[in-house]
């Protein structure tokens, strides 16, 4: 496979990548300034997530989700204990004014506007409701708190948020039907999820294989160096000739600029992003995860086919090509075309975890930083990108433009396929735990970085620096999932605690170790040449 070819459909895959965070995806948005509205005596609920589940005439019907209130008695958690309650439309819509006659303990439903939330509550009660559905008029969630000057608090029913469109379908429902009753309960989520455990183990276990793949051609390349010198005594060959091939070095400048262009990309991403739009990017993972799923099976199945894996031919446009990489291809295509078709049944996430991973792997290999002064300007900007576009960019577009692109709420579908999932298996409200392909290769970037050091440098595990760059990426890793369930599932943007965590324990360490000259510099040890040695040699026993 030609190698440029090969790059130019990895490098744009790389930037989208970098729009990537890692969430935990809810069931849907909860939009308000908790800061403006402190809690106080009557008004000091926990902002929770609430089931709606209807039934049309004794029978199960669908299930919504609302957000309960910071005023008003609490949601039971546990289904079991929530009773059915017939539901009812309000008398006006608004109930912004006492009713014409009781509601017998219903539950009913009524429009936001034209009053407070609590004044609406009050009434509600006072007519004899046992709970207030509100319909909020866009269709996001929205948090509903009291004023700080409001006094009238001692509101005994409990009041749940809906989203337009669940509003919209309980008021058809209504219509439509005879009898329609709720239940209302919030289950609690669980502290850790067993998802979030393996996701680390897969984001960890990536950077392990990618960093030995790495740094195992590196070592052969440089035994490769060493016989090449020792054979050539009349002659020195040219550095260049000898070097990695098929690996691309990055610099300080392409560095700066990768970030620049994300940062163009997720602009590009958040103006345009739709149906057709998102399809582009499927289409542009299925290609970059064929490339990366046929060059890792190639790479593992050489050593059991060796003679499949050395013989070549010629095919056009692809140049020389192994009959092993002509066996696999079909496969690999396949594979991404059958994930294409079916990404949307629950089963999917699978397919694209296995291109993602392998995808992964191939950049990781081909793609290296030469010394640690690259490293710490890729991911200082990579750093200041993530906390730019999560929370800076909620001020001047008054959303946070990398959670809206990477959940794809614009395009109508679950989000962009450049990340790693699994669904939450204990969770009472689903999702998936994720992460962002940039939150795994670019620390992976510097992790295979160590690890070729350290080979090189004939350095043990424990002497070494990849041990402690791979635990610190594992501990930054576990921090930002501690962060995201003290943050009730908000996205947190990863690099900011991986980074840190990461690249100063690297750092810290070669500076403590007297190596830190060298790491920033040259990026490898200096060994002896051995053409120089045999010269030498070669002086001496003439002498003698």
């Amino acid at each position: 496979m030609d190698f440029k070819r090969l790059s130019w459909v990895l490098f744009p895959l790389a930037v989208v990548s970098l729009v990537c965070y890692p969430a935990f995806v809810t069931a849907g948005d909860i939009v308000h300034d908790d800061d403006l509205a402190p809690k106080k005596p009557g008004c000091e609920n926990d902002f929770v997530l609430v089931k709606v589940q209807t039934w049309i005439d004794g029978i199960e019907n669908e299930e919504f989700v609302g957000v309960g209130a910071r005023f008003g008695t609490t949601i039971v958690s546990k289904e079991k204990n929530a009773n059915q309650i017939h539901l009812t439309l309000s008398h006006p819509r608004d109930c912004c004014s006492m009713p014409k006659h009781k509601y017998a303990g219903d539950v009913i439903m009524v429009d936001r506007g034209n009053c407070k939330f609590t004044t609406k509550a009050n009434i509600a009660e006072a007519a004899g409701a046992s709970a207030l559905l509100i319909i909020n008029n866009q269709k996001e969630l929205y948090k509903m708190v009291c004023d700080p000057d409001e006094t009238d608090l001692d509101i005994h029913i409990p009041a749940v948020m809906m989203p337009q469109d669940a509003g919209a379908s309980l008021e058809k429902m209504l219509l439509n039907t005879s009898s329609v009753s709720v239940q209302l309960y919030s289950p609690r989520r669980p502290v850790v999820d067993v998802a979030e455990v393996f996701l680390w183990l897969m984001a960890v276990g990536t950077i392990l294989c990618a960093s030995y793949w790495s740094a195992w051609s590196a070592r052969e390349t440089a035994i490769e160096q060493e016989k090449l010198l020792k054979d050539a005594v009349d002659e020195i060959p040219d550095a260049k000739a000898v070097g990695v091939s098929g690996v691309v070095d990055i610099n300080t400048a392409s560095a700066v600029l990768f970030v620049l262009v994300a940062s163009c990309f997720l602009v590009m991403l958040y103006k345009l992003m739709s149906n057709w739009f998102l399809e582009l990017l499927v289409i542009l993972f299925c290609i970059g995860g064929v490339e990366g799923l046929q060059t890792c099976l190639v790479a593992l199945l050489s050593r059991w086919f060796r003679r499949a894996g050395e013989s070549f031919i010629k095919v056009p446009f692809f140049g020389a090509v192994s009959h092993l990489t002509l066996a696999v291809t079909p496969f690999c295509i396949a594979f991404a075309i059958v994930w294409a078709i079916y990404r949307k049944v629950s089963f999917a996430w699978i397919g694209q975890d296995i291109l993602g991973i392998a995808l992964i792997i191939t950049v990781l290999q081909i793609v290296h930083i030469p010394n640690l002064k690259v490293g710490t300007v890729l991911l200082s900007c990579a750093f200041m990108y993530d906390i730019f576009w999560v929370f800076v960019s909620k001020k001047l577009f008054h959303e946070s433009v990398m959670i809206v692109v990477a959940r794809g709420d614009k395009s109508g579908e679950d989000g962009i396929p450049m990340l790693l999932k699994i669904p939450r298996m204990f969770d009472p409200w689903g999702g998936y735990s994720i992460i962002g392909f940039g939150d795994i290769l670019l620390p992976g970037l510097i992790i295979a970085f160590s690890l070729r050091y350290d080979w090189l440098a004939n350095k043990s595990l424990q002497a070494g620096y990849f041990l402690w760059a791979m635990l610190a990426y594992g501990l930054g890793l576990l921090i930002t999932y501690v962060a995201l369930n003290l943050m009730d599932g908000h996205g947190q943007p990863a690099l900011l605690y991986i980074v840190p965590f990461t690249l100063g324990t690297f750092l810290a360490l070669g500076k403590k170790r007297g190596d830190l000259r060298v790491l920033w510099t040259r990026g490898e040890p200096e060994r002896p040449c051995p053409h120089v040695h045999l010269q030498h040699s070669h002086e001496l026993n003439v002498e003698k």
